[in-house]
């Protein structure tokens, strides 16, 4: 009997879960008319204001009430109703089947964004109010300390202002951690320990000999460390304003600007988003765009690494055959000129004798190679600026440059040569229209340099006259210390 009623009792719980609701029934009630017939509701998407994404909207009722509702299962965080005339915002905390009621005030005349806001029948958001109400207060606080530390006459009063500062800062810590430790289920929680840094253990440390110490050992403690309180399994955090930002500084600021060293940090963190149904998205996504976007030389070989092992074997699976193609050309584009390859080879003409002169029959300590036009803006201003430093630093240390026109009249390349007096490069030209330089080396848009060794083995690309003998002088000295 006592086994019937347990299992009967077990029965009713599961289908107490079953019919827990998925969605949301937000009901809002605001002090004054508002002027909006209709009112959005939205939720950060991995970037801080004003990137956000409306994701549904409600009609006003008498002026001054809403009612959101949705009856599909939702990925929760931080949301927003965002009203009159998408000038004003108010953010809460919303979880998948979660319904409460909020109450705004939007009087014209009232002194701050929180006053007069209130929530029933949601602690948490009551909670997020009260942390919102000390990050408002700090924030005078914080204008007001800047406004001392203009006006200090002494070292005296810059620390006094200082120790301000860090006191603020640890008040801020400390109410998360108190958070952490009262409410720790809860989705700010989450966000408060995705957003801490590590912190480096105080003691000195030494190298292994016990003598040295180790100078590098706080950057190496948070690099190992910046993702231990981030819950990469938690879809949560990327309806956040944290993300990318954390993501970004991650491998901008943490780590070397190494392809080598960015693939394998980029390879641990999307096995760990791996099975998300956001984050793992977000993280490539963005890993992919920063690369392409890099001005840091050599970042196409990290580009293609992701390209080559997540978009070409069926991980970005919200993209379509044409999106997935796009990628992958470009991926097949970069790939002849990464940094480290002997450079395509181009068997181009010189433009005034029409002779054959293909790019590997130059001899040279160093060959700049340099594509540019006629017609070219930037081409008019970087090509003397080059010239001069050729003339000046780059002929002594063994460098010829072979000048590729992209194209054109060739009368008109004939007197950009000679108007800018740059006879003494290797002026060549595609005349036969058989080399297909542009896609061998992604010279779609001019000027395109890049500086390659004796062997004609790539070691820099993405240049202009500013950093081509930083590139230089930096090989020199890697190929004195081996």
């Amino acid at each position: 009997m006592i086994k019937k009623i347990l299992a009967a009792s077990l029965l009713f719980l599961a289908s107490l879960s079953s019919m827990a609701k998925n969605g949301y029934k937000i009901d809002v009630k605001f002090k004054e008319d508002l002027s909006d017939s209709v009112v959005y509701l939205a939720y950060y998407f991995g970037k801080h204001l004003p990137s956000v994404f409306k994701v549904d909207s409600a009609v006003v009722t008498n002026k001054k009430k809403i009612t959101f509702q949705r009856n599909e299962k939702i990925t929760g965080g931080i949301y927003m109703i965002i009203y009159n005339h998408n000038s004003r915002l108010t953010e809460f905390v919303l979880e998948n089947g979660s319904q409460f009621e909020v109450n705004i005030d939007n009087s014209k005349n009232k002194a701050r964004e929180l006053d007069g806001l209130s929530f029933k029948n949601s602690p948490e958001n009551d909670r997020y109010l009260v942390y919102n109400r000390l990050m408002e207060s700090m924030a005078e606080r914080h204008k007001g300390l800047n406004a001392e530390l203009e006006k200090a006459k002494n070292a005296a009063d810059s620390q006094k202002v200082t120790k301000g500062f860090e006191a603020l800062a640890e008040e801020q810590t400390n109410f998360r951690r108190n958070y952490i430790r009262q409410y720790p289920n809860t989705l700010l929680t989450a966000i408060f320990k995705a957003v801490q840094m590590p912190e480096v253990p105080r003691e000195t440390h030494y190298l292994e000999d016990g003598v040295t110490v180790d100078s590098n050992f706080a950057y190496d403690y948070i690099r190992a460390h910046y993702w231990d309180n981030f819950d990469l399994q938690d879809d949560r955090l990327i309806h956040t304003p944290i993300f990318e930002t954390k993501l970004t500084d991650y491998f901008e600021k943490w780590l070397y600007q190494i392809p080598d060293t960015l693939k394998q940090e980029a390879d641990i963190i999307l096995a760990k988003t791996k099975g998300t149904e956001e984050l793992f998205k977000y993280t490539l996504r963005t890993l992919t765009n920063n690369s392409l976007k890099s001005k840091v030389m050599g970042m196409d070989e990290f580009f293609i690494h992701l390209v080559e092992n997540y978009y070409m074997k069926g991980a970005a699976t919200w993209l379509d055959s044409a999106g997935l193609a796009w990628y992958a050309d470009r991926a097949r584009k970069f790939k002849p000129n990464v940094i480290g390859n002997i450079a395509p080879e181009l068997n181009m003409q010189d433009v005034f004798t029409f002779a054959d002169i293909p790019l590997h029959s130059v001899k040279a300590k160093y060959t700049l190679l340099v594509i540019w036009s006629y017609d070219c803006g930037t081409c008019q201003k970087e090509v003397p600026q080059l010239d001069s430093l050729y003339r000046n630093e780059l002929k002594k240390r063994g460098v010829k440059v072979y000048s590729v026109a992209s194209g054109g009249e060739l009368s008109e390349i004939q007197k950009f040569i000679d108007k800018h007096k740059i006879q003494e490069w290797t002026n060549v030209a595609d005349i036969h229209n058989n080399t297909d330089f542009k896609n061998k080396y992604d010279a779609f848009a001019t000027p395109r340099l890049y500086l390659l060794d004796e062997q004609k083995r790539i070691i820099g690309k993405g240049l202009d006259h500013s950093n081509v003998l930083t590139v230089l002088e930096w090989n020199e000295k890697k190929s004195q210390s081996r």
